[in-house]
C-alpha cells in the first residue's frame, strides 16, 4: 500500500478495474466456450447463433482493453472459420 494519498487512490482505482476486467474476461470465456462446445457437438445452427453472440462481447472486450483489437479478431476469424467448416 502506498503512502501518499495519490498512491492509495491509485491503489482503490487498480482494485475497482480489476474486478471490472475480470467480470469482462469471464463473460468473453464463457461466450467463447458456448461456440467451441457447438463447435465440437457438431451443431452448425447452434454454432452460429453462439458466434452471432460472442462476437460483439469479443470485440467489447477489446473496446475496453481486456484483448488487444487483434486477438480478438483472431479469435473470431478462427471460430468463424471453424463454423464455416462445420457446413461442409
Amino acid at each position: 500500500m502506498g503512502n501518499t494519498t495519490s498512491a492509495k487512490k491509485a491503489a482503490r482505482k487498480i482494485a475497482r478495474r480489476t474486478e471490472v476486467n475480470k467480470a469482462r474476461r469471464s463473460r468473453l470465456r464463457g461466450y467463447t466456450q458456448k461456440v467451441e462446445e457447438a463447435i465440437a457437438g457438431g451443431d452448425r445452427k447452434t454454432a452460429l447463433t453462439a458466434l452471432a453472440a460472442a462476437e460483439p462481447e469479443i470485440m467489447r472486450a477489446a473496446q475496453h482493453g481486456v484483448l488487444h483489437k487483434n486477438t480478438a479478431s483472431r479469435k473470431i476469424s478462427r471460430l468463424t472459420h471453424q463454423v464455416a467448416k462445420l457446413g461442409k
